[in-house]
């Protein structure tokens, strides 16, 4: 676990699905499925964003889909599963994860800006978790403009002034 947390667990290969959607991109990943684990029992391909694969891309992983090594897992994680092909869905199992409430990401932005030193009013932390909408990254993503510029006092008001709501 630490090695994959340290980015240094080699046999945890992670691409991105946006930003590699040829079917160059693909086949040259395929390529190295037949190559055993170095350090840990399984091979792990994880493909985020893999509704944007092309379509090419999708059938160069069709077959590997189907018939995979013993040693390998494919990952295939996405926000937008009507996108990805029956043909591959109907190959895969599918692990929906709940979003999670308001007050589990607001816990997790107090946690947060605890260990940063900046001070805040749990009700404008609150607000930026509602917006999120069950994502921490999309909390992470709001919050960081607000940091930005309210500096160092993140305060109910200024963060509806930032998002233009209103009471």
């Amino acid at each position: 676990w630490v090695a994959i947390q340290n980015n240094e667990f080699v046999d945890l290969i992670e691409v991105d699905g946006a930003s590699r959607t040829r079917v160059e991109d693909i086949q040259s990943l395929l390529e190295n499925v037949q190559y055993k684990p170095a350090l840990g029992r399984y091979k792990i391909y994880l493909i985020d964003e893999v509704h944007m694969l092309s379509i090419h891309s999708f059938n160069a992983l069709l077959k590997t889909l189907e018939e995979p090594p013993a040693y390998v897992i494919f990952l295939l994680a996405t926000t937008e599963p009507q996108k990805v092909p029956d043909t591959i869905i109907s190959r895969a199992l599918h692990f929906p994860l709940k979003s999670l409430t308001i007050s589990e990401i607001t816990q997790q932005l107090t946690t947060i800006l605890d260990e940063e030193a900046i001070r805040y009013e749990v009700e404008a932390l609150e607000k930026i978790a509602y917006f999120a909408k069950g994502s921490v990254r999309d909390a992470l993503s709001l919050l960081e403009p607000v940091i930005l510029h309210e500096k160092g006092h993140i305060t109910l008001k200024s963060v509806g002034i930032f998002f233009g709501s209103v009471d």
